[in-house]
Parts: structure tokens; C-alpha cells; sequence
């Protein structure tokens, strides 16, 4: 009796000590379950609004590197991803920040999940609070362009312009050296003449260039007759087609008129028609036309020369682009003139195309807005 009334207390001391430690463990669980949550970083009044109209792309990260706020620029950047900075760079500066406050810049190569292409941007990130870090990012990426097609130039040009200055001071001495041969004085004083001319037309389109580049290459757009503009082109470059024995012609509609810089389109027209001079073979014809369309005059240089190679063709447009490398020291060119063109299309909303077959001849295609004309009653 007396072991059976053990047992039943024993059973039941060990059923009280559960069910304490049931009801503690449940307590727990409640007091847990009600406790305050850690509340989110609140950003500072005013910054969402700031943010929203800044040029910068801005990210605010919070504390375990969550992104607690972030501008439309930032998404379409692509710097964040999910709730977190994307690129590995910038959530590294930003526990750096995070650790000693210092504010910190840089500029990173950043790719493009899309699959475009990388950009160049300039970051900065700096602490807004002890709990939010700031990030700001520039996209720096056309200055970084403009940039190198300026460094380009510069190079092109210094390179190019040693050519015809190297060998007018060649020629020079060669001049005081065969000072008692008039016969060989005259054979250098041409060539001379002909490294001068080179000179002169490079500097000349390299302002032309220039000019085209500038803020407001057009000024006040003026009514310009096409058919002026064929016959100065084709006058320009008279000289230079009767020494190689080609023929211009022009011939299509006339009394044509498009709005613009009289100047600058007789410069590229006559750059089509030098063009087409130095790369066709004596005694071929080049062939100016023009047409009207009902948005737009087109104005058309054909030649019978070397033509184009086709993986060449998209490159042509480019500054001292040349075709052929070995062949324009003896046609002088400078590899401007289809450039300039290109530009005074683009800047009289036009455009250039050109069709070429290799060993057949080229066709460029100068294509300008037409001048409504205004209709009277």
C-alpha cells in the first residue's frame, strides 16, 4: 500500500513539474510573440522627396545592407536588385562607410544584367544617419565617350598633320640643296605647292568640323536652291577633276529648295564629288543628281571607282577613315570629308547613305527635309 501511494505521488509530482514547465514555456512563447518588433529605419522628413527629384541615382541602405529606399533611376541603372545593392563594389563601400563614417567616392565600370552595355559611373556614398547610409550614382558614361573621341582627335589630328608639315620641310631642304639645279629646284617647289595645298584643305575641314560640333552649328536656317548648291560643288572641284580626266555631270529635278546653311551643304555635296574624283579611274564620268521627294530632297554623287569593301562600309563616316590607306597619299585626302558630311546631315535633320560595290562604284545619297512651300490664295 505504502509503495503504491509513492508511485501515485511520484506520477503525480512529475505530471505538476510538466505541466509548469508546459504552461512557462507557453508563457514564453506569448510574451514573445506580443513583444515590440524592432521597428524599420524611418528616413529623415524630406529625404524620399529630395531623392525623388535628383539627377543622381540614390539608394538609402539600411542596416544588414537592405535597401530601405531607392530612386527610378537606381532600378533602371540596375544598382539594385531584390532588396539589396547589386553591384559588389558599392555595398563593400557602404559597410566601409558603415564602419568609420568617412565618405567615400569612386568610379566603377558597371555592367548591365540586361545585357547592355557596361557604364561608367561616378558613386558616392556617405552616412545619413547612424543607421542609413546614402548612395549617390552619376552616369558618367557619354562625358567618358566624348572624352576619348576628343583624346582620339587630338591624336588623329597631331598624327595627320606631321605628314604634310614633315614633308614640306623635307622638300625645303632638298630646295637649298639643289640650289644650282633650277630643273630639280622647280620638280621640289611643286610637290611643295601640293603638300601645302593638303595642308591647307586639312585645316580647313578640321575647322569646318569643329564648327559643326559646336552648341548651334546652324544658326537662323535660310531657303537654300539645290541647284546652287550642285553648281558651286561641282565648280569646287573643277580643277581637281580636270587633272585626273573626269567628267561631272549633274542632271535630275530642279528648283528644289530645302531650309538650312547654304554653305555648309555645298561643303558636303563637294565633299561627295572630291570623294568620288579621287577614287574613280581617268576618264570615268561622276554623276551628280538630285530628286524630289514629298518630305525631302535627295541629292546623289555616283562614280565608277574602286568601290567599298563590304565590311567597310558602316566605318567609312568615321574622322580619317580612309578606304584605302596606300592610295590617298596620292590623292591627298585627309579622311574629313565624310565626316563633315555626316555632321551637316545631322545637322539639317537629314541623312547620308551610301551603296557600293567593290571594283563597280559608289553612290552617296545625301537625303535633306524639303522647304514646305507656303500656299497662297
Amino acid at each position: 500500500m505504502d509503495g503504491t501511494l509513492s508511485t501515485l505521488l511520484a506520477a503525480l509530482l512529475g505530471a505538476g513539474v510538466a505541466g509548469v514547465a508546459v504552461y512557462a514555456w507557453s508563457l514564453s512563447d506569448r510574451l514573445r510573440r506580443q513583444a515590440p518588433p524592432v521597428p524599420d529605419p524611418v528616413l529623415p522628413p524630406g529625404i524620399g522627396t529630395v531623392l525623388s527629384v535628383l539627377r543622381s541615382s540614390a539608394v538609402v541602405v539600411g542596416e544588414d545592407g537592405v535597401v530601405v529606399k531607392a530612386s527610378a533611376p537606381a532600378y533602371s541603372l540596375g544598382l539594385v536588385q531584390g532588396h539589396r545593392l547589386a553591384p559588389v563594389e558599392l555595398a563593400e563601400m557602404v559597410e566601409q562607410v558603415r564602419r568609420d563614417g568617412d565618405i567615400r567616392e569612386t568610379e566603377l565600370l558597371l555592367s548591365r544584367p540586361d545585357g547592355l552595355s557596361a557604364r561608367n559611373v561616378e558613386a558616392r556614398v556617405a552616412p545619413l544617419s547612424s543607421r542609413l547610409i546614402l548612395v549617390l550614382v552619376d552616369d558618367r558614361t557619354r562625358e567618358r565617350q566624348v572624352e576619348a573621341v576628343r583624346r582620339d582627335f587630338v591624336a588623329n589630328v597631331s598624327h595627320e598633320l606631321k605628314t604634310p608639315v614633315g614633308a614640306i620641310r623635307l622638300l625645303a631642304e632638298a630646295v637649298r640643296d639643289a640650289a644650282h639645279d633650277p630643273e630639280a629646284v622647280q620638280r621640289f617647289g611643286g610637290r611643295m605647292m601640293t603638300e601645302s595645298d593638303r595642308l591647307t584643305r586639312l585645316v580647313q575641314q578640321i575647322i569646318e568640323l569643329s564648327r559643326l560640333q559646336a552648341a548651334d552649328p546652324l544658326g537662323q536656317p535660310l531657303p537654300v536652291q539645290i541647284d546652287e548648291v550642285v553648281k558651286n560643288a561641282i565648280d569646287t572641284c573643277a580643277i581637281d577633276a580636270d587633272a585626273a580626266r573626269i567628267t561631272v555631270v549633274s542632271r535630275g529635278a530642279s528648283g528644289l529648295e530645302v531650309l538650312g546653311n547654304a554653305e555648309q551643304i555645298t561643303a558636303a555635296v563637294a565633299n561627295l564629288v572630291a570623294n568620288a574624283i579621287a577614287y574613280s579611274e581617268a576618264g570615268s564620268t561622276v554623276l551628280v543628281s538630285t530628286k524630289g521627294q514629298p518630305e525631302s530632297v535627295e541629292v546623289s554623287v555616283v562614280d565608277q571607282g574602286i568601290g567599298i569593301p563590304e565590311p567597310e562600309v558602316r566605318r567609312i563616316f568615321e574622322r580619317f577613315y580612309r578606304v584605302d590607306p596606300a592610295r590617298h597619299r596620292s590623292t591627298g585626302g585627309t579622311g574629313l570629308g565624310l565626316s563633315i558630311v555626316k555632321h551637316v546631315a545631322a545637322t539639317h535633320g537629314g541623312d547620308i547613305n551610301v551603296w557600293s560595290v567593290e571594283g563597280q562604284g559608289s553612290t552617296f545619297t545625301l537625303t535633306l527635309p524639303r522647304r514646305k512651300q507656303e500656299h497662297r490664295p
